[in-house]
C-alpha cells in the first residue's frame, strides 16, 4: 500500500523584477500566503534575489525567472505539473499573462485576463497590487512590509549608510552631491558606510575621494543579502535614491531619506511615518528608466539633503518629528 502523501497544491506567482519591486510586493505575496496556507507557493524571480524572498516569510521557493530590463521572461522551463493557481504580480498587459498561460494553470489571476479588476495607473505600487488581490477575494494589507532582523551581524552596527548608487541614471543623483553630504555628516560626528552594487564601484570610490572616506567605510561591489541586510537593519540613517536599499530600510524600520526624481514618492514611496523622509521637487513624471539624472532630482540641493539627514538623527521624542528641513518637500 502506497502511503506517499500527496503534493500539495501549488500557487504560482511572477514578479521577475528587482530588489525593490520584492519588497514592495511583500504585502501582496502575504496576503496570498495567508489565504493559501496549505499550497506550496512559487515565486517566479530573479534567483539572485532568492534569500531576500525566503525572508518575507511568504514564499516556498523560487521559480528562476529573468529578462534584460523589466522584460516579462519566459516560464516555459517549467516542468512539473501545472499549478492549480497562477497570479499575475508582474504588469498589466497580455505579455505577463501569457507566460503564465503557458504552464496551464487550472486559474489564472492577471488584470489582463476577462475577469481581472481595471489598472490603478495613479495608485501607490504596495496598494494597487493589494487592491489586484482583493477584487479575487484575496485580502493584504498594504502596511504588511516588515522583514524579521536577519541573523547576521552589521559590519558597522548604529552608521549612516548612504547608497549612491541606482539602476538607472535618471534616479541617480549626482555623486559630487551625495559626497557634500557625506563630508556634513561626518563633521557632524555621524559614522558614514558607503555601499554600492556591482557595476558601481567608480561611482562609490569618487563619493568616497571627495567624501573623505576610509577605505575600511567603503562597501562597493554588491554585498551579500545577508550582510547587506543586516547593515541596513542595524544602522542610524540610510540615505539613497529611489532604489532597493530605500525598500530595505522601510522593510527593517531603519530612518531613511529618499531622493525622489522622474517618479513621485506617491506611487513608490515609504508609508507615511516620521521615520522616513521622502524628499521630491513636484513636476510631470519622467523616465524612471533614462539614462541621464531627472530634471526634478537635480533640483534637490545637497543642503537640505543633509537637513533632512541631521533631523533624523536628532532623537525623536513623544514619537514627533522634529520640523523638517526647509524646502523639502515631504510626502
Amino acid at each position: 500500500m502506497n502511503h506517499t502523501p500527496p503534493h500539495p497544491p501549488t500557487v504560482l506567482v511572477l514578479r521577475a523584477l528587482g530588489l525593490g519591486d520584492l519588497l514592495a510586493g511583500v504585502p501582496a505575496l502575504r496576503g496570498i500566503r495567508r489565504a493559501f496556507p496549505g499550497h506550496r507557493i512559487l515565486l517566479a524571480q530573479p534567483p539572485g534575489l532568492t534569500e531576500p524572498a525566503l525572508a518575507t516569510g511568504a514564499v516556498d521557493a523560487v521559480f528562476p525567472a529573468e529578462a534584460p530590463g523589466r522584460a516579462v521572461p519566459s516560464l516555459t522551463h517549467w516542468t512539473g505539473p501545472p499549478p492549480d493557481l497562477a497570479i499575475d504580480l508582474h504588469g498589466n498587459g497580455p505579455e505577463s499573462r501569457d507566460a503564465l498561460a503557458a504552464v496551464r494553470p487550472r486559474r489564472l489571476l492577471a488584470h489582463a485576463c476577462p475577469d481581472g479588476p481595471p489598472w490603478q495607473a495613479r495608485a501607490h505600487e504596495r496598494d494597487r497590487w493589494c487592491a489586484f488581490l482583493d477584487a479575487y477575494g484575496i485580502r493584504a494589507d498594504p502596511l504588511d512590509l516588515r522583514l524579521p532582523r536577519p541573523g547576521t551581524r552589521s559590519r558597522a552596527p548604529g552608521a549612516v549608510v548612504v547608497h549612491p548608487g541606482a539602476a538607472s541614471g535618471a534616479r541617480r543623483w549626482p555623486g559630487e552631491r551625495f559626497a557634500a553630504v557625506v563630508r556634513c555628516l561626518r563633521a557632524a560626528g555621524h559614522h558614514v558606510v558607503l555601499t554600492g552594487g556591482p557595476g558601481e564601484e567608480a561611482l562609490v570610490r569618487s563619493v568616497a575621494e571627495r567624501g573623505g572616506q576610509r577605505a575600511g567605510d567603503v562597501l562597493a561591489g554588491g554585498l551579500p543579502y545577508q550582510e547587506l541586510s543586516a547593515l541596513v537593519a542595524e544602522a542610524s540613517l540610510v540615505l539613497s535614491g529611489d532604489t532597493g536599499l530605500a525598500h530595505l530600510a522601510v522593510a527593517h524600520g531603519t530612518p531613511s531619506v529618499t531622493l525622489f526624481g522622474p517618479v513621485s514618492p506617491r506611487l513608490w514611496g515609504p508609508p507615511p511615518n516620521p521615520r522616513h523622509l521622502a524628499l521630491w521637487k513636484p513636476g510631470p513624471p519622467g523616465d524612471p528608466h533614462g539614462r541621464t539624472p531627472d530634471a526634478r532630482l537635480l533640483r534637490i540641493r545637497s543642503e537640505e539633503v543633509a537637513a533632512a539627514c541631521l533631523t533624523l538623527l536628532r532623537p525623536v521624542r513623544g514619537g514627533a518629528r522634529p520640523a523638517g528641513p526647509e524646502a523639502a518637500h515631504v510626502h
